[in-house]
């Protein structure tokens, strides 16, 4: 099928109030331009370089989100238009994210990453980590980052009850901090389900996936 039919067929399958993130890295600009055309206009990029190079040909009303891990020293290439960071994994990162915010005299949205797999190679903060940095002065003084939900990835397996069991735990992890009173912490968003896993995802809460290789087909890494 092409990326259009594709597209609606995810689209006719989920409910309205789950976002769709159209997950491009790899993906040529005319590969984006068909999901554009589509009806698409939010796209998940893991790269910084690749996720600013497609900004600066793409139509301007695209939301960008970087889902990828994040090096601090990465944030101010994109500070000036990113709409959403999934993977906040530590508090320098997030005050990294504040400082460059600023300097745009913006407000970044962000979601804090949490550890849900059991593989080592994953990344994010457990939700004792979560709950502190939400609770603590420092966090408040961040003026210029929102945090608005939680991110996590699953392991990769095929064990149904596994995944289930860590997709659950961000939800408990969700809620446990959705009730924290914070100026710049109102948690909204469950951020998990990719293309293998997002349908079960969203039973065990997800309002936001990130589905790539079901709209733009298998990635090609050697390009």
């Amino acid at each position: 099928m092409s990326i259009a039919k594709n597209l609606n067929h995810i689209t006719s399958t989920i409910p309205e109030d789950v976002t769709l993130v159209a997950v491009s890295k790899t993906k040529p600009v005319d590969a984006l331009m068909e999901a554009y055309n589509a009806g698409q206009r939010i796209f998940g990029e893991n790269k910084v370089q690749e996720m600013v190079e497609k900004h600066d040909v793409l139509p301007e009303d695209i939301e960008w989100h970087m889902i990828g891990h994040l090096q601090r020293n990465k944030v101010k290439y994109m500070a000036d238009f990113v709409n959403l960071i999934h993977g906040v994994d530590n508090f320098r990162l997030l005050k990294e994210i504040n400082k460059q915010a600023e300097k745009h005299d913006r407000i970044i949205n962000c979601l804090l990453q949490i550890k849900i797999a059991s593989e080592a190679s994953k990344f994010g903060m457990s939700a004792y980590e979560a709950v502190s940095i939400i609770n603590s002065e420092d966090f408040l003084s961040l003026k210029n980052v929102n945090v608005i939900g939680v991110m996590g990835m699953a392991t990769f397996t095929d064990n149904k009850k596994q995944v289930t069991q860590e997709f659950n735990f961000l939800k408990s992890t969700f809620n446990s901090l959705k009730n924290i009173e914070a100026t710049n912490g109102k948690l909204k968003i469950i951020s998990m389900g990719m293309s293998g896993d997002y349908q079960l995802a969203i039973e065990c809460g997800s309002n936001m996936i990130r589905v790539g290789s079901s709209i733009f087909g298998v990635r090609n890494y050697s390009n």
